[in-house]
């Protein structure tokens, strides 16, 4: 009887929690496609009403879109890429306990989690490195994440016994030939749930395109996104003001679709490729979470 009890509330709690998180997502889905005046009056809950596609159609008629998705998918995955090439051999080296030197690194890459230059140093480093308004800036910057060097090298040390090593080790394999041909290899999960990690921070970046990038050209999906959203809002704002409240109120509700539009056009991409690796997600943070 407990044991149902408690099987009972542990389904309630998760279902509970999995509508929290679900329905605003749900919710911002069937806003983009409703009306607007519905939807802030409070009559879309569940079903969308008033149902036009204005909020994307304004958007992906944009031409300045389909470059901005170039853009950032291009920053995406040679970012990751760099990501990996940087961290993994990181991670190895410092999970060695033969790598003395690994004693004074480690804290050394745990200082800077939580102490650095500023945004203003940064700004002149890449002046001065000729980095600013190439798509470099977006690539290097970051090439390697604290958090994720400390996930991935705690992996290795608890997951890939000491006695690969050894037998790779009689077999003449060099610590170069044993990282690519055993340890990557055996290391799917955690690769996987790094990748995801940093692939998110690229599509996901804002702020850094902001300071580093000046060439519309250049600009990566989420500054688009914002210059299309800041345009209709500002039209808007000059409808509401210089034409009646009824144009204003008309312009008002096709900004607010494009808003919520935007949200999906920008979350769409990420949420289609997590499922290809959420198999791997849960065994390889909770892995290489094991030991400290």
């Amino acid at each position: 009887m407990a044991d149902r009890l408690y099987r009972l509330v542990v389904i309630v709690i998760s279902i509970f929690t999995f509508v929290v998180i679900a329905y605003p997502l749900y919710f911002i889905i069937i806003a983009s496609f409703s009306n607007s005046t519905m939807v802030n009056q409070g009559d879309v809950i569940f079903f969308p009403k008033g149902i036009n596609f204005y909020g994307y159609e304004k958007i992906f008629v944009d031409s300045r879109i389909w470059q901005g998705y170039l853009n950032t998918i291009i920053y995406t995955v040679f970012g990751t890429l760099l990501n990996l090439v940087v961290t993994i051999p990181a991670a190895y080296s410092l999970s060695r306990r033969e790598f003395r030197a690994r004693k004074i690194i480690m804290p050394l890459f745990v200082f800077t989690m939580y102490f650095s230059g500023g945004m203003i140093p940064t700004y002149l480093l890449f002046r001065d490195l000729h980095l600013l308004n190439t798509p470099w800036v977006m690539i290097i910057n970051g090439a390697v994440s604290v958090y994720n060097l400390i996930i991935t090298r705690t992996f290795f040390e608890s997951s890939i016994p000491d006695d690969l090593h050894e037998a790779a080790l009689l077999d003449g394999c060099s610590h170069f030939r044993y990282l690519a041909s055993v340890v990557t290899p055996l290391s799917k999960a955690v690769i996987s749930v790094i990748a995801l990690y940093y692939a998110v921070g690229h599509w996901n970046d804002f702020f850094n395109p902001l300071l580093y990038l000046n060439s519309d050209h250049l600009q990566p999906l989420q500054i688009i996104l914002r210059n299309i959203l800041l345009s209709n809002q500002a039209f808007a704002d000059g409808a509401g003001s210089g034409a009646g409240a009824g144009a204003g109120s008309y312009a008002q509700q096709y900004a607010d679709q494009i808003k919520f539009a935007v949200i999906i056009v920008s979350t769409v991409p990420l949420l289609v490729v997590y499922p290809f690796i959420q198999k791997y997600f849960e065994k390889g943070v909770m892995i290489g979470a094991v030991k400290g």
